[in-house]
């Protein structure tokens, strides 16, 4: 069964449910400018809430004490969507025993070819390459050609992000053999705030047998 990735969460009943509906993961960003962002003190009463899910992290080019400062408050995996290198990603992964993502944004063959050097990651996120000029990298419902997944041997595991909805993403496994699946803008009606129904219909799609 496909695993779940909902990302974005800021509000404790919208974690409570998605973690109820069989969320895997969900995500709490870290990142300044973004719609989503949440403060490390208002992630602290979140983290109450994921019952059986895994919590992560994700930052952006994180210094060691925004690292630090986040691993304190418990969190058992970060999830990098900046430039940090295969090098920082693994001194971050050295430094805090944390399991340790990147998310990289793609648009051809040769951009998996630079996913893969990451080969220390715990799990590659391929994204839709953001617009020119965003501000932030991630979440801005995008897809990618998943044509050009076809024969890609990854050097992690991995899972398929970028303008994933509960209409397309049960698509989007069939066609490139996704094993986890990550969302954030395609479970919204308004920006930056997550819908409960959207959810619950992109759980069941995506692990539908």
């Amino acid at each position: 069964m496909t695993h779940v990735k909902i990302c974005g969460l800021t509000d404790p009943d919208l974690v409570r449910f998605a973690a109820r509906e069989g969320a895997d993961w969900i995500g709490f960003n870290f990142v300044p400018g973004s719609p989503r962002r949440v403060t490390p003190e208002a992630a602290a009463s979140l983290l109450l809430q994921v019952g059986k899910a895994r919590p992560v992290a994700l930052m952006v080019d994180p210094t060691d004490a925004e690292v630090d400062a986040i691993v304190a408050l418990g969190f058992p995996v970060l999830q990098l969507h900046g430039a940090e290198t295969p090098e920082r990603l693994a001194e971050i992964k050295a430094r805090t025993g944390r399991e340790v993502w990147k998310a990289l944004g793609v648009a051809t063959r040769a951009d998996l070819d630079t996913a893969n050097t990451f080969v220390s990651a715990d799990k590659l996120l391929i994204d839709a390459k953001p617009p020119k000029d965003a501000a932030y990298s991630g979440g801005h419902g995008q897809v990618f050609d998943w044509a050009i997944l076809d024969g890609w041997q990854p050097a992690a595991p991995w899972m398929l992000a970028g303008g994933l909805t509960p209409d397309n993403v049960a698509s989007a496994i069939a066609a490139t053999g996704a094993p986890a699946v990550d969302v954030s803008s395609g479970v919204e009606r308004v920006r930056g705030l997550k819908d409960r129904e959207l959810v619950r219909a992109f759980i069941r799609a995506a692990k539908q047998p």
